[in-house]
């Protein structure tokens, strides 16, 4: 069993270590405030605040890797796009990697998105962006770029890693019909590559023991078109809201068959497997 830190013990980041605890690891939390913290259903001597915004942040989180000597370290913290922020998301993971500087021997396990990917109506794979083919590469965004050179201060530093790049993230409290008042259009030709939260936390426990030094997609492994996910997933929430204009735009594909030949099993198989969530799961 093994030492391990969550930085960011969010919507993703708790149940994570809540799953990890139950299979006898010796977990600790974090998140950016007390407050935060004390909602959370959790051992009060494994939980801290930490602010990677905080200029005391390395000092704060040195310390900690210090006096606990982990084993594993996951970076759970989002980018924060949605909210305006993403900017310092890169300076976040280089202050974690520079933290980690007196402790070699730590892996890391950095939760990526598949924003990473370039503007393509093609399967993606791993290999198809890197912080080197983003650069000066139109086809590429600028929170792609971002997310490339968080990946690649990690990959940069000499520490066992692994990063896996999650699709759209579904679950509870965050059904999919909750999306589409958000959507301008859907498309009949563009795949909905989505993740639940369930294989999302398996797949990180997946990573603690293996694939080390490994890029990994994390995406359903069968999927239909966003028209047709959306529809199914207001009708499975029995939402009377309409989609939104359908066009036939294309779009590209997130594939996973890289961590499938590492021997991960997805819970849900495809993404219409997906949507039979409680009904916790449009609560909240």
């Amino acid at each position: 069993m093994k030492n391990i830190l969550i930085i960011g013990a969010g919507w993703l980041g708790f149940p994570l270590a809540q799953t990890l605890t139950t299979l006898g690891h010796t977990v600790f939390i974090t998140r950016r405030s007390q407050e935060a913290l004390e909602s959370l259903d959790f051992a009060a001597n494994r939980k801290w605040p930490l602010d990677l915004n905080h200029p005391d942040a390395r000092q704060q989180l040195s310390h900690h890797l210090n006096t606990k000597k982990f084993d594993v370290v996951i970076g759970c913290f989002p980018p924060g796009f949605r909210k305006g922020q993403g900017d310092e998301y890169a300076q976040h993971w280089q202050l974690v990697v520079d933290a980690l500087s007196s402790s070699p021997a730590t892996k890391v396990i950095m939760i990526s998105s598949t924003t990473v990917y370039p503007n393509r109506a093609e399967k993606m794979v791993e290999d198809a962006a890197s912080l080197a083919i983003a650069q000066n590469n139109s086809q590429f965004s600028d929170k792609a770029r971002i997310m490339l050179q968080a990946e690649n201060a990690l990959v940069q530093s000499g520490h066992p890693f692994t990063i896996l790049r999650l699709s759209g993230l579904i679950g509870p409290q965050r059904h999919p019909a909750r999306f589409v008042a958000h959507l301008k259009q859907v498309s009949r030709l563009a795949p909905a590559n989505m993740l639940h939260q369930y294989d999302a936390v398996n797949a990180a426990v997946f990573a603690v023991t293996h694939a080390d030094d490994q890029i990994l997609n994390v995406t359903t492994p069968r999927t239909v078109d966003k028209a047709t996910f959306y529809q199914s997933a207001l009708e499975a929430a029995g939402m009377p809201e309409a989609l939104p204009e359908i066009v036939d735009v294309a779009d590209k594909e997130i594939r996973a068959e890289k961590l499938l030949s590492l021997g991960f099993k997805f819970h849900y198989q495809s993404t219409l497997d997906a949507l039979s969530l409680t009904n916790e799961s449009t609560k909240g």
